[in-house]
């Protein structure tokens, strides 16, 4: 999801294009995914990622990720402020021209202003028409520029919300107009929705541009899932908290008519999402596309990589020996034990090799940097040496 917003973004300002919106989408949620993924990658790494040393690549990047959340713009302030409270006048397509109609015909005579409001009044109709009816049909009637295929539901489901988006849009601009940009919490809502739309759409065109090839489509719809069930959760925290309580009753009938039926992507999904990351694939590759790396195992990451293969390769044969009921005895090293079963006829000289190599390789990555402790009559005081 976060590379496929990238490379959409990017090629629009290759193009010329200048979107300050698109912009801001963006650079909030792929900072925040970053954060989120750095903070996983903390977690699976355990002591390797917060001991300080020359292998450890995390640490570095786990500090200096606040730059990117506060300092280039601070992402409370563009979710909040800047995605849709800055973006709605900009990107509608009325506001601007009614308010700018309504400067120039201070003399009373108003004809343009008038005709861009009717514009205005159709526009917001049409929209909730097509909110309540996609709703109605759970998005069936929506159309897909996909034909029949495994994303043309989610072409006719993004389509739904954005009906959605514009019509409650128009409707909390009319109520609160200037007001909004102060309730920050509803602000932020609506910029998540617009925002998911986006990051959505982005995955879907990035698929068109793989050529549907099968291998992403777990990626593909975890993605999609993710971003339909946070549009879902957006819109409804909008209508929990309209400030006009017995209009966000007409307001949720229009756009859930038949309720919430997105679900947060499930595990046997997520489990395929896995397996693409865990083994190596052309999915994989993609995914890592523009990114350093290396199989070198003298490498910081190329070890990682190194070990990976290694691991698939003797994988067969732990498998072989666990079903035969070989475990490493107490108090053995594991190469004892291996050539123990190397003389039992249980594995060959090959396979011992492989999962020697595998361990030692294994061995490399979790291993955590330390260091000779320094001579006691030099030990260092608040940069004094003592």
């Amino acid at each position: 999801m976060m590379d496929a917003a990238r490379l959409l973004t990017t090629t629009g300002l290759k193009l010329g294009e200048k979107p300050s919106v698109i912009s801001a989408i963006v650079k909030y949620h792929l900072t925040e995914g970053a954060r989120q993924v750095i903070d996983d990658a903390m977690d699976i790494h355990g002591g390797r990622g917060i001991c300080m040393g020359p292998s450890n690549y995390l640490a570095r990047g786990y500090q200096q990720i606040p730059i990117a959340i506060t300092v280039e713009g601070a992402n409370i302030l563009t979710r909040s402020l800047i995605i849709f409270g800055q973006g709605a006048m900009r990107c509608h397509p009325n506001l601007l021209h009614e308010i700018n109609a309504a400067a120039k015909h201070e003399d009373g005579t108003g004809a343009e202003f008038d005709g861009h409001l009717m514009d205005h009044l159709g526009y917001a109709s049409v929209n909730a028409a097509r909110a309540f009816v996609f709703g109605l049909s759970s998005g069936t009637l929506a159309k897909s520029p996909a034909g029949r295929g495994p994303v043309t539901r989610y072409y006719r489901d993004f389509g739904r919300y954005s009906a959605a988006f514009a019509f409650l849009s128009d409707v909390t601009l009319l109520i609160l107009g200037g007001a909004l940009k102060r309730k920050e919490k509803l602000s932020g809502r609506f910029a998540d929705v617009l925002s998911y739309l986006y990051l959505g759409t982005a995955v879907l065109k990035h698929f068109e541009n793989a050529n549907r090839t099968p291998e992403d489509l777990p990626l593909v719809q975890w993605s999609c899932q993710f971003c339909l069930y946070n549009i879902q959760a957006a819109l409804d925290g909008i209508l929990r908290n309209f400030p006009i309580r017995f209009l966000s009753v007409f307001l949720r009938w229009v756009v859930f008519p038949v309720g919430r039926r997105h679900r947060y992507p499930d595990d046997k999904l997520g489990h395929q999402v896995a397996q693409i990351l865990l083994f190596p694939s052309d999915a994989r590759d993609r995914l890592t596309t523009g990114i350093y790396l290396s199989e070198d195992p003298d490498d910081i990451l190329g070890c990682l990589e190194d070990a990976l293969r290694k691991v698939i390769m003797a994988e067969p044969i732990r498998r072989r020996l666990r079903k035969s009921g070989q475990e490493i005895p107490p108090r053995m090293s594991y190469d004892t034990w291996l050539r123990e079963l190397e003389r039992a006829g249980m594995i060959t000289p090959p396979e011992r090799e492989t999962l020697e190599h595998a361990h030692a390789a294994t061995s490399k990555v979790i291993a955590v940097d330390d260091f000779e402790p320094e001579d006691p009559g030099t030990q260092k005081f608040a940069g004094k040496v003592s």
